[in-house]
């Protein structure tokens, strides 16, 4: 089955280091660039990891 509605997959790289994480966006609210502060596990410590493509 489809999924419905305007939510979409997305990648977000750290800026530290190679670290990917997965994430849902809803493309109709949030038009920008998701940017999230997570723990990255290689640097161990928390980055921001910025929406990529």
């Amino acid at each position: 089955m489809a999924r419905k509605g305007p939510r979409e997959i997305t990648k977000l790289k750290s800026t530290g280091s190679k670290e990917v994480y997965w994430t849902t966006k809803n493309k109709r609210n949030v038009t920008e660039r998701l940017e999230l502060k997570k723990y990255d596990k290689t640097l161990r410590r928390h980055v921001i990891f910025k929406e990529s493509k």
